[in-house]
């Protein structure tokens, strides 16, 4: 498995990624857009404007990563490649060199919290769910960047 900067030609892929991984995690969210209307997104307004990365095996996209500075905008996996460490390395890339990163997420997707809490990330707030187009309660999160220096103190 590779991870590699997205190319337009990887849209298809991240929409239907995307709106599989949605529906497999969360059979409880409310569905917005059709398929067509997450294609265009994906490929006129998250490729166009946002730093995307994909995980590649055997030329098939299992997952993909989009994140803007101090924000991870997404981060889904194929539901048939979960578990297998994709989502960790396309975590690393996409919020490396970052001093600091916030991402949302709902909260009643406890397999969501559990891998951002386990890679650092803290709930810094939580609301209701007025303010997504789902309307349904979610998480803000923040991670800090840890500096070599202040790891080698901690462990000092």
């Amino acid at each position: 498995m590779t991870i590699r900067p997205a190319a337009p030609g990887d849209a298809a892929a991240i929409a239907v990624i995307h709106r599989l991984s949605r529906m497999r995690a969360m059979p409880w969210l409310a569905v917005v857009h059709t398929p067509d209307e997450d294609l265009a997104f994906f490929r006129d307004k998250v490729l166009a404007n946002q730093r995307v990365w994909v995980a590649i095996e055997n030329d098939r996209v299992l997952g993909f990563a989009a994140a803007t500075d101090g924000w991870l905008n997404h981060l889904y996996i194929d539901p048939h490649a979960q578990g297998a460490g994709h989502g960790g390395r396309l975590l690393q890339a996409a919020t490396e060199g970052q001093a600091q990163v916030r991402l949302w997420t709902f909260q009643r997707n406890l397999r969501a919290r559990a891998f951002y809490e386990g890679h650092g990330f803290a709930a810094e707030r939580f609301t209701d769910g007025a303010g997504n187009e789902e309307r349904e309660p979610d998480v803000l999160y923040r991670r800090d960047a840890v500096t070599a220096a202040s790891r080698g103190r901690a462990n000092g």
